[in-house]
Formats: structure tokens, sequence, C-alpha cells
């Protein structure tokens, strides 16, 4: 029997970081590709249709797995793990200000994949 979507985002969800990586690791190399995030091209003109080129990182929502969200934040952060987890219990709360744009999706990218809720402004 067939896997649904939801019962796949089901098992995603119950995995830790790690696990997630390695299936991650596996599918590339099962399948021979790479998951990287994709990237807009520039626009031709560049200026006004450009995005800001530096963003802050804001945290919305922790999700579940709370102790991990304190623990990327700290790697993330550089601060000690009670600034990180009183970071974290202050909703909404800016993890990092004034990162370029790539920078910020990267880090953006870690904090979801570990079931964060993030927003670039």
């Amino acid at each position: 029997m067939a896997l649904s979507k939801d019962d796949i985002i089901k098992a995603l969800e119950e995995m830790k970081l790690s696990e997630l990586n390695d299936l991650v690791k596996a599918i590339e190399d099962h399948f021979g590709v790479v998951a990287a995030a994709a990237v807009a091209a520039a626009p031709a003109e560049g200026g006004a249709a450009a995005g800001p080129s530096e963003v802050d990182i804001v945290l919305t929502n922790p999700g579940a797995s709370k102790v991990a969200i304190i623990k990327l934040v700290r790697e993330i952060t550089g601060k000690e793990l009670m600034e990180a987890k009183a970071i974290v219990d202050k909703l909404p709360a800016v993890i990092k200000s004034k990162v370029k744009s790539e920078e910020a999706e990267e880090i953006k990218g870690q904090l979801v994949a570990a079931g964060a809720l993030v927003e670039l402004k």
C-alpha cells in the first residue's frame, strides 16, 4: 500500500534532525540529485525589482521540538544556552539582524527543518 503525503509528513515530523539529515543524504544518493534551496535569478535590471539585500530572521514559533530549536539558536547566535532559551521563550524574537538574504535563507531552512516557524523581514 502506498503512503499518502500526510503519512509521509507525519513520519517526518516524528524524526530527529539527525535522522532527517541522513534521510536527505540517502535520497540524494539514491536519485542522484542534490537537495538545495532554489535560488531566484537576479533581474536583468537591478535595483527596484530586487528584494532587500539584508533581512532580520524572526522566530515566530519553535514548534514541537523546543529543545532542538534552542540548541540551533545557540549555534546560530553564538550565545550561551540560557540566553538562547530566553530568546526562544519570548516570541516573536529576532534571531539575527541585518543578515544577507542568502545566509538568512540557509538559517531559515535549518530552523524550519527542526520544526520552527520563521519569517524573514
